[in-house]
């Protein structure tokens, strides 16, 4: 019997590039405190991030789900020691995109699968490194005018109209930067025993 597929994640998002893969799956939301810890480095932040998240679901779900495999994800955006979470406010939107102006931000994303049943836990973290324009006061406006940018690291959802706020985007995985890794996960989902196309 093949092992239930737990999304640690509230993320629409997250949910919807998994649902690429057509593996049946539940979505549960971790709760845990995101705050980074004095001195780590953002990929050390986001591999602990997505970890603690699948272990948090684990925890959770133990009872109705002691088998099941659990995906953690988080990302971490930075450029040198400064970092951009969720804007969650217009206004930080404005500030975050004004800094990455003619900048180059690496998008951390860490991926974890636990295996509930045997505790093994494999992990990864996917850099994306993005070149954002010069861009105008007018434009950054305009742009957070027609995007809901507020709940995605960095304000910009290259998914949709952030692409435009872009010069480049270079990476191993083109989903890493959406917030969920797929080939990083498809691997380790093999490595777990799911059957994969």
């Amino acid at each position: 019997m093949a092992q239930p597929l737990i999304l640690a994640s509230t993320s629409s998002f997250r949910n919807e590039l998994l649902r690429r893969l057509q593996i049946p799956f539940a979505v549960k939301g971790p709760h845990i405190d995101e705050s980074p810890l004095s001195g780590e480095h953002p990929e050390a932040t986001a591999l602990r991030l997505a970890q603690a998240k699948a272990q948090a679901v684990a925890e959770q779900t133990a009872a109705q789900f002691p088998r099941a495999l659990i995906i953690g994800s988080d990302q971490v955006a930075a450029c040198g020691e400064q970092r951009f979470g969720k804007p969650g406010t217009r206004e930080n939107a404005q500030q975050q995109l004004r800094y990455m102006r003619n900048k180059e931000i690496i998008f951390h994303t860490g991926l974890c699968l636990l295996n509930s049943a045997t505790g093994q836990v494999q992990r990864q973290c996917v850099p994306t490194h993005v070149g954002f324009r010069d861009l105008t006061d007018a434009e950054i406006d305009a742009y957070l005018d027609k995007e809901d940018a507020l709940n995605c690291a960095g304000s910009a959802k290259s998914e949709a109209l952030g692409i435009s706020l872009l010069r480049y985007q270079r990476g191993d995985d083109p989903t890493a930067l959406i917030g969920l890794p797929l080939i990083a996960l498809c691997d380790m989902l093999r490595h777990a025993g799911v059957a994969m196309p």
